[in-house]
């Protein structure tokens, strides 16, 4: 290799022309840009650009791929623009062009240099057009992309909708619904909930729903877009792996509590961004809200939160006890004797709160102690049968200090408000649930919770709690969100 070749491929952006002053200026400027962005970053829209030239003005950069052409003029060629111009003020705007392998003389001597594309890039480019990889073939009609396997039991007809599921289920339809071309109105639809209450059967049925329109959907979980990505590495197939997964109409992404690892979680934000911003659905699930995945990086949970957010709750009795026929109905296909009567059902809803895999294991028990002994179902025989189903733990100690935390953060207020003196409707209905909460809660006695309040007297904390009791009698809203604290405060 020439000496300008080796100070060139040294340099920290690779940088081709006659210019010193502009090669020196475009290091700076890079420079730059790797301090504001971050290393991560940097290497991923940035580190691959090269400066080819300057004419009247124009700074002619080359990149080695069609994707970071497009990505980068839609995301960073302002900034690019802004930053070089103020390191060499002639330059008032860039151009980028796709830049390609083959050697070109340089305008002094005749020297041979070959254009910066670093081998691997090249064999990235081939492998674009190439048989997509593992994980991302199309179906038998070209169409489709597959991520992680579907079931085909999970669909929108078996699906049971109850009060704590059904706008999430109302979400998921208008997206299943909408055709080609249609404008997207809940980008990104984030749907949260605790484990076993129907979030991925809703998330599976809505993949179903979308390609049986022709949509091209992708279902993935967590864990299977982190093994992805990082084989995509490893093979050095990341531009394909991003290009594939960008190409989709629908992204469905669950378990995203276990996204982990800072640069995959980098990977995602910027696939995120580029389906919001190309109009593409994406649906995420998680095991708590957006603000609430503490190891998810911050400004990804800002992105998840500007969306949609709904929580799926814990099946209400009503919904417990159609899950339960429903399951009962399937186990009498298989074993038409097996009966279970109107009273053992109302039972076993009652009593099983957990999620609707604990049903699931209700039935069971219920089947084999009939199959296996003869003995008719009853309830006497429920409460045998299920005894260790029913959940017999020690009870949370819940402090009044943790009500006030929760409470305050809930209903987006300070603990010191909770305590001082305001009257305003937006610090009084938050004191009173806390008050309310405190007293059913905790062992104190109602002076001891007043003390805890600002000093206050045992009567305003009797008020509060009676206030609240008749309230949640007939305001569902407020009920649901006494439970949800309740629940918050147990986990």
């Amino acid at each position: 290799m020439l000496p300008a070749q080796s100070e060139r491929f040294a340099a920290a952006s690779p940088a081709i022309g006659d210019d010193d002053g502009h090669e020196a200026a475009w290091r700076r400027a890079t420079a730059r840009l790797r301090a504001e962005y971050g290393d991560d970053v940097y290497l991923s829209w940035f580190g691959r650009i090269a400066l080819d030239r300057v004419e009247d003005g124009v700074a002619h950069l080359t990149v080695p791929t069609r994707f970071l052409k497009s990505w980068i003029q839609s995301h960073y060629a302002d900034r690019i623009t802004v930053v070089l111009s103020e390191e060499a003020p002639e330059v008032d705007r860039i151009t980028l062009t796709v830049r390609v392998a083959a050697p070109k003389l340089a305008a002094s001597g005749g020297d041979v240099i070959v254009a910066p594309a670093p081998r691997m890039e090249q064999q990235q480019e081939e492998r674009a057009s190439a048989p997509v990889p593992t994980g991302f073939a199309p179906s038998r009609d070209g169409q489709r992309l597959t991520g992680s396997p579907l079931d085909k039991r999970l669909t929108l007809d078996t699906f049971l909708v109850g009060r704590s599921n059904q706008l999430a289920h109302a979400a998921a339809l208008q997206v299943a619904s909408a055709k080609a071309g249609d404008p997207v109105t809940f980008n990104p639809l984030v749907i949260h909930a605790a484990v076993g209450l129907g979030k991925t059967h809703l998330l599976q049925a809505t993949a179903h729903a979308v390609e049986a329109t022709g949509r091209r959907v992708m279902y993935l979980t967590a864990e299977k877009f982190m093994f992805d990505f990082v084989a995509s590495l490893k093979a050095q197939t990341a531009l394909t792996f991003k290009e594939r997964l960008r190409a989709i109409d629908l992204l469905i992404i669950d378990d995203l509590q276990f996204l982990q690892g800072k640069t995959v979680q980098q990977e995602f934000g910027h696939t995120l961004n580029a389906l919001l911003d190309g109009r593409q659905q994406v649906i995420v699930a998680a095991d708590r809200a957006p603000s609430e995945l503490e190891s998810v990086d911050e400004r990804l949970r800002s992105r998840l939160a500007g969306g949609l957010t709904l929580e799926m709750g814990a099946l209400d009795e009503g919904l417990r006890a159609k899950i339960l026929e429903v399951r009962i109905e399937a186990a009498r296909r298989l074993h038409p004797k097996f009966d279970v009567p109107a009273d053992v059902v109302a039972y076993v809803a009652r009593i099983i709160t957990a999620n609707g895999r604990d049903l699931d294991g209700a039935v069971n028990r219920l089947l084999a102690h009939n199959t296996l002994t003869g003995a008719p179902i009853s309830v006497e025989m429920a409460e045998t049968a299920l005894r260790d189903l029913v959940r017999q733990v020690e009870p949370k100690r819940v402090k009044i200090e943790d009500i006030q935390r929760i409470v305050a953060r809930h209903y987006n207020v300070s603990r010191a408000d909770l305590l001082s003196s305001r009257r305003t409707q937006t610090v009084v209905r938050p004191r009173q649930v806390a008050m309310y909460l405190s007293k059913q809660m905790t062992l104190r006695s109602l002076p001891e919770i007043g003390r805890r309040f600002g000093g206050r007297d045992h009567t305003t904390v009797l008020h509060a709690v009676r206030k609240i009791d008749e309230l949640v009698k007939t305001d569902v809203a407020l009920s649901d969100e006494i439970e949800l604290l309740k629940r918050m405060l147990l986990d």
